[in-house]
């Protein structure tokens, strides 16, 4: 809870045994005593002073602790401490903290991109015949502009397969830009003659799902699936109608 408006004495109110909102209080009641009666004084004070008290102050801001735990952890983590710092002392620290926060969420975003991906699974039960016309894939992670177009591409390349069955209970994030493309992929596979079949489909992504189009995509509303042996089933159940 900021103790100020300003960041570093903030840290020194906390510094100096600060823990309720009273400090606030206090510290703007000091500041309004100094401006309103003892300015006059104050403008004595050498700026030389008051420059090796923000170093102070500057120096006790940082747990050397901390930062040796931050250079040693990853990279990202490293480069931006190692570029909020060098900003905040040449520019300003408003600009340096926006530019953390930009800098952290692009890192952040790359880890999800990378822990996302699509892999192809085996028919759950006893094979049967036709089970080779039919591909199951499951989709894990975050399917959002940043993977969105490398994870569904393994899926629009499938070929000699009649049904493609889509399992998204591993998916946690779904975003717009991932609906969309995944409704081009849906659609782009019918055409092709190939029955999509979608498994999954968490109740948070339904809404976002139905207004882009996932679910008008499909054949049929049937083909949305709670289940992985009803869509497995009806997919089976597809080819054994082809063969016949």
């Amino acid at each position: 809870m900021p103790a100020t408006g300003a960041i570093a004495r903030t840290a020194v109110n906390v510094r100096s045994g600060a823990r309720t909102r009273v400090a606030s209080i206090t510290h703007a009641l000091v500041l309004l005593v100094v401006v309103s009666i003892g300015a006059a004084v104050v403008s004595r004070i050498p700026l030389a002073a008051l420059a090796g008290v923000l170093m102070v102050t500057a120096v006790r801001m940082v747990s050397a602790a901390r930062v040796r735990h931050i250079m040693r952890t990853s990279r990202s983590e490293a480069w931006i401490f190692i570029t909020t710092a060098v900003i905040t002392v040449s520019f300003d620290l408003i600009y340096a903290v926006g530019i953390g926060i930009v800098a952290a969420a692009f890192f952040a975003l790359r880890a999800v991109a990378r822990t996302s991906g699509v892999r192809r699974e085996k028919l759950s039960g006893e094979p049967q015949p036709g089970d080779e016309r039919i591909a199951q894939f499951a989709l894990e992670g975050a399917l959002f502009f940043g993977a969105a177009e490398r994870m569904l591409q393994a899926i629009d390349e499938v070929e000699d397969i009649d049904v493609v069955i889509i399992r998204m209970s591993g998916l946690h994030l779904l975003d717009s830009t991932g609906a969309e493309l995944f409704t081009e992929v849906i659609t782009a596979l019918e055409a092709r003659g190939v029955t999509v079949l979608v498994k999954g489909l968490r109740p948070e992504h339904v809404q976002l799902a139905t207004k882009i189009g996932v679910v008008a995509s499909l054949r049929v509303k049937e083909h949305l699936f709670d289940t992985l042996d009803g869509a497995t089933e009806h997919a089976r159940s597809h080819i054994r109608r082809l063969q016949h």
